[in-house]
């Protein structure tokens, strides 16, 4: 006896829905229309996974296609919203393209809140925040999560340390040395942050004042010389690894 294909399939699209999803019909329009119809080639009756970033996933199908919107009918829920780990990236921000790229990560690896972090070797003080939380939605439809990271404006790096939390420790990376970020992550558990400088890295006065803070950790990422997004990621990967939603 055949088996009974997936409802809905794994190729079903998905797209996160800026109002709170409700059983019964929604309106889409606009480049999330256009991607369903003109690229996804979407027909009356097909499901589209939908999601709020707090109420979890939902099933829509097909209702009526216009010719610039079409209307779905939500049917059920599919998941309750996930638990994401008590993990912030703390960030100096990085040329476009860059920081596109490390927020698109950030979110695809479990992040809760991106935090650009300004330094003194920052070489961009301007952030398109709504291009760069476009590109959070757009990985969170592709990764399947069910709940967004928050994006906060940029913060001073003083600010940052004056404000921080006292039950969150802050794994910073120090390129002049420190515990191997798996030690120090696994030796530290609970809700934390994680603190990328600039490419140039942070000057000595910064690195001084971080730690002097109570609840930073200097970790180190290994023997090679990392680019700022690339040792964002790599510490990200390794907190989830000791402490996240990885084990």
């Amino acid at each position: 006896m055949p088996a009974t294909p997936a409802w809905p399939p794994q190729s079903t699209p998905r797209l996160f829905v800026a109002t709170p999803i409700v059983a019964g019909s929604i309106r889409v329009e606009g480049p999330q229309a256009h991607y369903l119809m003109a690229v996804m080639r979407t027909k009356h009756g097909d499901p589209v996974k939908l999601f709020d970033g707090t109420s979890g996933e939902w099933l829509g199908i097909v209702e009526s296609l216009g010719k610039r919107d079409l209307t779905l009918n939500v049917t059920e829920k599919l998941r309750e919203c996930e638990i994401v780990p008590d993990l912030w990236l703390c960030a100096a921000p990085l040329k476009k393209g860059r920081i596109d790229w490390l927020v698109e990560k950030a979110c695809e690896l479990g992040v809760d809140r991106v935090m650009p972090v300004l330094t003194r070797r920052t070489v961009v003080d301007r952030l398109n925040l709504d291009r760069l939380r476009a590109h959070m939605i757009e990985a969170a439809e592709q990764c399947g999560r069910t709940a967004l990271p928050s994006l906060t404006d940029p913060i001073k790096l003083p600010a940052l340390l004056r404000d921080w939390p006292d039950n969150r420790m802050l794994f910073f990376a120090d390129e002049t040395g420190g515990q191997p970020a798996l030690d120090a992550m696994r030796s530290h558990p609970g809700p934390a942050g994680i603190l990328i400088g600039p490419e140039g890295g942070f000057d000595d006065s910064e690195r001084d004042l971080i730690r002097a803070h109570p609840a930073a950790i200097g970790m180190s990422l290994g023997p090679r010389i990392l680019r700022a997004d690339t040792a964002a990621a790599a510490a990200v990967a390794i907190w989830m690894t000791a402490a996240g939603d990885w084990q």
